[in-house]
């Protein structure tokens, strides 16, 4: 019998620009996707959820696939395994190994997906197949800062109310690296805190738990963990120094299209008062798939229905986000209008300003606030009162990036690593900062204005008033490209949005 087939709307995946194709991918080598179905998000008809996803698990075991996690199902998505020749089989691709300089052998694909016919409007996406990276870590790394900020200073600074989140929960977003308990535990004892409640969560991925294991990694995997482990570190410290009596969950997944969803789909399950997302790309990187932007869109919005407040960063280079088209640029998922964008703030002789410290000079500790106007998502209603422009020639008044700011360049964040004081920043900072804000908040809140989504309420008159503004410092500009940015203002600009927050007024406020 010869199974028909059709096109996967929006599943297709450019050449990789930076990549070469260097042999086809093992017939017999193990594949593991996450199928997404129609309605993925909030579970809103369990039954017809329950027989899609039987449905779907029939029509791929005919193709030698096997259903490898059902967990996620209420989300919407289904894990399925099975080798390279069966994948290929079942959705009509050529899996193949590709190398690129930044991420060595991989496996990856090009081209539009099929999917049975019989799955027709109920598979919307196939995750897995490709894993090309699509999240980049913020790229600044602070070193050597004298006076880095202690947990202590920043809630003067931002006058937190007080509290130390307890009955709360907030969750982190890692891609690979690795989690050293031993440095946490260092950095609760040095500030006097009490040991924080740290729960590792593997998606997919396993992180290494110390520096023995990391150094016993093979030369490659060791390099992969030590780029992306200050990361790790920084954001868990800010987050545990903050709320150190939250349950803190660590969700450790890949750097594919898959590892966005796999996250997603846990945090929707899990339901935190915050979610810390410290990565990104640009929102119209061509290694996008369509469908990918519009999976992880879904389970954002579901996340905003369920009251999880998003934090994301908004980029540490300015208005080119790393892109070098000329163009000015906003990071994903900090441009989707169901997150809260943090850009980044400095200190300069006692003031706050926006973060601009000549962004590409990694020496120098460059860097500068992402921010700017959507290509792709509309200006929300909650924008309305935004009065910013794009800079790209004819392109349409977007979601602005970012929404609120805080502390991203000097003086940095005390932090540490391998047992040693690592100051470090970037807007990768600033993200969990206000994760731990808001779970702070939330804690205080009355039961009635727990567990909401507080983007928009951050705009109405009362909680805006709440926020300090920033309306001094250099533009965002990227250099070399675009060499234009856009500008610090009084009120609300796409550098620092609505300003920094003052906790105590912005609790007051939501009460």
């Amino acid at each position: 019998m010869t199974e028909q087939h059709v096109l996967l709307a929006g599943s297709e995946r450019p050449v990789k620009h930076d990549a070469r194709r260097v042999r086809d991918a093992g017939a017999k080598d193990s594949v593991s996707v996450t199928v997404s179905l129609r309605g993925a998000g909030l579970d809103e008809n369990p039954e017809q959820r329950r027989a899609d996803a039987d449905k779907t698990k029939a029509v791929l075991e005919r193709f030698g696939l096997r259903s490898s996690d059902e967990s996620k199902i209420p989300q919407g998505s289904l894990g399925m395994t099975g080798t390279v020749e069966a994948m290929n089989k079942a959705f009509q691709t050529d899996l193949g190994i590709y190398h690129s300089d930044r991420q060595g052998d991989f496996r990856g694909r090009e081209g539009e997906l099929k999917i049975p016919a019989d799955l027709q409007g109920i598979v919307t996406g196939v995750f897995g197949l490709d894993q090309r990276r699509m999240a980049r870590r913020a790229s600044f790394t602070g070193h050597g800062a004298f006076g880095s900020l202690s947990p202590a200073d920043l809630e003067q600074r931002y006058n937190f109310p007080g509290g130390d989140g307890g009955g709360q929960h907030v969750a982190i977003a890692e891609f690979g690296g690795g989690y050293l308990d031993a440095d946490t535990e260092a950095f609760t004892a040095k500030h006097h805190l009490p040991q924080a409640q740290v729960d590792v969560v593997e998606l997919g991925y396993t992180p290494p738990r110390s520096w023995q294991e990391i150094q016993q990694m093979p030369r490659q995997d060791q390099q992969a963990v030590m780029e992306v482990l200050p990361e790790v570190m920084m954001d868990v410290q800010i987050v545990a120094g903050l709320v150190p009596a939250a349950q803190i969950s660590v969700y450790f997944t890949n750097w594919d299209q898959k590892g966005w969803i796999d996250l997603l789909d846990q945090a929707l399950a899990d339901k935190p008062v915050a979610l810390s997302i410290s990565y990104g790309l640009p929102e119209d990187d061509p290694d996008w798939a369509d469908v990918a932007i519009a999976e992880i869109e879904k389970r954002l919005s579901a996340a905003a229905q369920l009251g999880i407040t998003v934090c994301v960063s908004s980029g540490d280079d300015g208005s080119g986000d790393q892109m070098s088209d000329g163009r000015c640029h906003v990071n994903y998922p900090a441009a989707s209008p169901s997150t809260l964008a943090v850009g980044g703030t400095m200190i300069n002789g006692g003031d706050e300003e926006a973060w601009w410290v000549a962004p590409g000079d990694r020496a120098g500790r460059g860097g500068a606030t992402g921010g700017g106007v959507s290509v792709l998502f509309d200006r929300p209603d909650w924008q309305h009162n935004v009065r910013v422009q794009t800079l790209n020639p004819g392109a349409k008044a977007g979601r602005v990036v970012p929404d609120v700011a805080a502390l991203a360049g000097p003086p940095y964040y005390d932090l540490i690593l391998h047992g040693r004081p690592r100051p470090n920043g970037g807007t990768s900072a600033s993200a969990p900062l206000w994760a731990a804000l808001i779970t702070r908040i939330n804690a205080q809140l009355p039961a009635a204005k727990r567990q909401r989504f507080l983007t928009p309420l951050l705009y109405q008159n009362g909680a805006s008033a709440a926020m300090l503004d920033i309306g001094v410092g250099h533009d965002n500009a990227s250099f070399p490209q675009p060499g234009v940015g856009y500008a610090v203002q009084k009120g609300y600009d796409a550098c620092t949005g609505l300003g920094v927050p003052d906790g105590t007024a912005l609790l007051a406020a939501l009460q």
